[in-house]
C-alpha cells in the first residue's frame, strides 16, 4: 500500500507553484469549486500583505482527474503566480537577473541565516524564495482532495483564531472540559461564521481586540502572532498506532502543523494546562451512558490517546510567532562584510495568524488522510468504504 504523500515546488515569485499527491485513492467525487475555495479562504484576514491583492489563486489540475472524480494516479496542480512578469527579470531560471540585488543581511527569525551556509546561497533570495510561506497556497490546493475524501466519512474539520497578540477569546466549539460534540453540520457552519470575521474569530468582543492589537503592530511597523484552534469530529477511535514511534498519530499531526512556517507550538485539548493539574483533573473518565454506550463527560486529551484517535473531537492549538520581516527591521550583520546594519525590507504581512489557521486545516487534514488510508485500504474509495462499515459495525456491536 502506498502511503500518501504530499511534495511541491516553486519559489514565492517564480513562474509558479507545483504540488503533486501521490497515493491518493480512485473514485473520490472532486471538484474545482472546492480546490479554489481553500485557495481563497488561505487569502483573507485583517493585517495581510500586499502580495494578496496581487494574486488570485486557482489550481490548475494536471493530472489524476477524469471526469470529476480520481483516477489512483498521483495528482498533480499547479498555481500560476500573477506576480511573475515583475519579478521575470530577477528569478528568470536562465538569468542575468536584471536588477536583483544581491541580499546578504538575514533577518532575524527568517531562514535567512542558517539557509546561506547550508546551502552556500551567496544571495539570502536564493533561500526566502523557497522558504516563504507562499509555498503553503499549493499544500491547500492538494489538501482540499483530502477533505472530501474524509467528508466521504462524515469527518469534519474547521478552524478559528483564539488570540491574536494577547487579545483573546474563550470560545470553542468543542470544550475540553466538558463533552460537547458538533455536528458535522455545525461545524461547518461555524467554519463559514469564522470566514466572515477579519481575523476568523468566533467572537465579536475579542475579534476587534486583535483588529486593535493588529492596528498597532500597523502604525508601529511591527508584526504580531497569536494562536487558532482546530476542531475535527467524526474520526473513529483506531487511526495512528502505539507500536512505533513515527505511527503515533498526534506526533504526526504535531509535524503537520510546525511545518506551517512560523508555527512554534501545537497542543492537543488541555495542552500546557496538563502540567497545572492533578492526573484526576486530567484524566477523561469512562462510564456507560443511556444508549448502553460508552462514553466520557470530558475530553481533556483532545482526542488522541496513546498515539491513536480514541473517538472523541481532536482539538489542537497551534501558536504562531510574529512574523520576521518588519517595516521597522531589526539589527542584523551583512554576511560578506561583517559589518552591522539593519535587516533588509520585504513586502510582508503584519498578521498572517487568520491564514495560517486555513493551513492549519489543510495539513491536520492531510495528516487524517493519510492516517485513514493506512487504516483502511487506499486503491479506491469502494474498497475504504466496505473496510471502514466493517470496523464500525464492529464498534457499534
Amino acid at each position: 500500500m502506498t502511503k500518501l504523500r504530499l511534495m511541491t515546488a516553486g519559489e514565492s515569485h517564480g513562474r509558479g507553484l507545483v504540488g503533486i499527491l501521490e497515493g491518493f485513492p480512485a473514485n473520490v467525487p472532486v471538484n474545482r469549486e472546492e480546490i479554489d475555495k481553500q485557495l481563497a479562504r488561505r487569502q483573507l484576514g485583517y493585517g495581510r500583505g500586499g502580495r494578496m491583492k496581487i494574486e488570485k489563486d486557482r489550481a490548475e489540475v494536471l493530472s489524476g482527474v477524469r471526469s470529476g472524480k480520481t483516477l489512483g494516479s498521483p495528482i498533480s496542480l499547479v498555481i500560476w503566480n500573477r506576480d511573475w512578469p515583475n519579478w521575470q527579470k530577477k528569478m528568470d531560471p536562465w538569468g542575468p537577473n536584471e536588477d536583483a540585488e544581491v541580499l546578504t543581511a538575514p533577518r532575524p527569525g527568517h531562514a535567512d541565516y542558517p539557509g546561506w551556509y547550508k546551502y552556500a546561497a551567496g544571495d539570502i533570495r536564493n533561500i526566502l524564495e523557497r522558504a516563504s510561506a507562499r509555498e503553503t497556497a499549493v499544500r491547500v490546493a492538494l489538501s482540499a482532495f483530502c477533505r472530501l475524501l474524509l467528508r466521504q466519512f462524515g469527518i469534519e474539520i474547521m478552524s478559528h483564531v483564539v488570540e491574536i497578540g494577547g487579545a483573546a477569546s474563550s470560545f470553542s466549539p468543542a470544550p475540553v472540559d466538558s463533552n460537547r460534540v458538533p455536528s458535522a453540520g455545525e461545524l461547518q457552519e461555524l467554519n463559514a461564521r469564522a470566514d466572515q470575521s477579519p481575523v476568523r474569530c468566533l467572537n465579536p468582543q475579542a475579534e476587534h481586540e486583535m483588529m486593535a492589537k493588529i492596528d498597532h503592530a500597523m502604525q508601529t511597523k511591527d508584526t504580531v502572532g497569536g494562536t487558532f484552534e482546530i476542531v475535527v469530529t467524526g474520526l473513529p477511535p483506531g487511526l495512528g498506532s502505539h507500536v512505533h514511534w513515527d505511527r503515533r498519530l498526534d506526533g504526526i499531526l504535531a509535524q503537520a502543523l510546525v511545518s506551517i512556517p512560523a508555527i512554534k507550538a501545537v497542543q492537543f485539548g488541555l495542552g500546557l494546562g496538563v502540567s497545572k493539574r492533578y492526573g484526576s483533573e486530567v484524566h477523561d473518565e469512562f462510564h456507560v451512558g443511556p444508549d448502553g454506550r460508552v462514553g466520557r463527560a470530558t475530553n481533556r486529551a483532545g482526542g488522541t490517546e496513546g498515539g491513536m484517535t480514541n473517538g472523541q473531537p481532536l482539538v489542537i492549538r497551534a501558536s504562531m510567532k510574529p512574523l520576521p520581516t518588519l517595516m521597522r527591521p531589526l539589527a542584523t550583520v551583512d554576511l560578506q562584510s561583517k559589518e552591522e546594519r539593519q535587516a533588509f525590507r520585504e513586502r510582508s504581512d503584519v498578521c498572517a495568524v487568520p491564514a495560517a489557521s486555513v493551513v492549519g486545516e489543510a495539513m491536520v487534514a492531510y495528516a487524517l488522510a493519510d492516517a485513514f488510508c493506512d487504516k483502511f485500504g487506499n486503491d479506491s474509495l469502494e474498497e475504504i468504504r466496505a473496510n471502514y462499515e466493517a470496523y464500525r459495525a464492529r464498534l457499534d456491536g
